[in-house]
């Protein structure tokens, strides 16, 4: 097994921050300016973002970020998902909570508590499909849904998802956890129809090839970001923090066209409905698992 000292400092980093986060989220804040306290203290306790911070808001369940003018403020009424990933030389932690500024303690209670319950059963040798089975349980117990093709996922370093994921509900996987694999486990619980749909452009990219690219404008672009990001996701108004507005845009449009980088998109819920996400990074062990992401 390696060492896992930066694992364990990344977990620790990502726990402290998503406390942070969540304690600025309050009704008229802005989200841009959370969301940019959120990275700047990322770089201060050591780390860097395994991903940019994400604020998915109601019915959006992942992929949003702010942008770099992004007028947004949170409301009264809102279901607000944090999304914070830090890494330490590679090693990432990764996790989420569900910020509730209205009447929404149910769906918020349904992903905490089936995060809870199956991380009683995470050892070696629990199999994905009892994961799933677990947190489907759980949520449908409230009289919710689990969003089925949203999951949880292996991690290794400089990849957020490495492999398998971990499923939101029974889906029939044997494959068996191993000592020393982290993975993230991630419930999400809706009121809606229980699956997500691809919506708007995020802002946030990633690379996909290593193929080279001509203009020098682009090369410039994508060179900072092999140093600063490498394999991990990053976002336009991250780069726009050292290049010029032109550069940015010239540079994003001609990599995603010659796919050497690629553009998430949005996730709302297919029915609209209500999401909650609860998240912890964990470290597989023989009789247990030891949770990364706890302050």
């Amino acid at each position: 097994m390696e060492d896992m000292k930066d694992w364990i400092k990344a977990g620790k980093i990502a726990a402290e921050v998503l406390d942070y986060g969540c304690g600025m989220v309050k009704s008229g804040i802005s989200l841009l300016e959370v969301t940019d306290k959120i990275e700047n203290k990322i770089e201060k306790s050591g780390g860097k973002c395994a991903f940019p911070v994400q604020f998915s808001i109601n019915d959006l369940a992942a992929h949003y970020t702010a942008s770099f003018d992004d007028k947004t403020k949170f409301k009264k009424g809102d279901l607000v998902k944090l999304d914070v990933g830090v890494h330490v030389n590679g090693a990432i932690g990764d996790n989420a909570r569900t910020i509730d500024l209205g009447n929404n303690k149910k769906i918020v209670d349904a992903s905490l508590d089936a995060l809870n319950e199956v991380i009683k059963l995470v050892r070696e040798g629990t199999k994905l499909f009892e994961i799933g089975r677990v947190i489907e349980k759980t949520i449908l117990s409230k009289k919710l849904k689990p969003i089925k093709n949203l999951s949880g996922h292996l991690i290794e370093r400089y990849t957020e998802h490495a492999g398998f994921n971990v499923p939101n509900f029974d889906n029939g996987d044997t494959t068996a956890l191993e000592e020393g694999m982290v993975i993230a486990i991630e419930p999400f619980a809706t009121n809606g129809m229980g699956m997500i749909k691809e919506g708007k452009n995020s802002g946030i990219f990633m690379i996909v090839s290593d193929k080279n690219i001509r203009d020098n404008i682009s090369r410039e672009v994508l060179n900072f970001i092999n140093e600063e990001y490498s394999t991990l996701p990053f976002c336009k108004r991250q780069l726009l923090n050292h290049f010029s507005e032109f550069k940015v845009n010239f540079a994003l449009r001609n990599l995603t066209k010659n796919e050497i980088i690629r553009e998430y998109n949005q996730l709302p819920e297919a029915s609209g409905g209500s999401v909650s996400q609860a998240e912890h990074t964990v470290l597989v062990e023989i009789d247990g698992c030891k949770i990364l992401t706890r302050c």
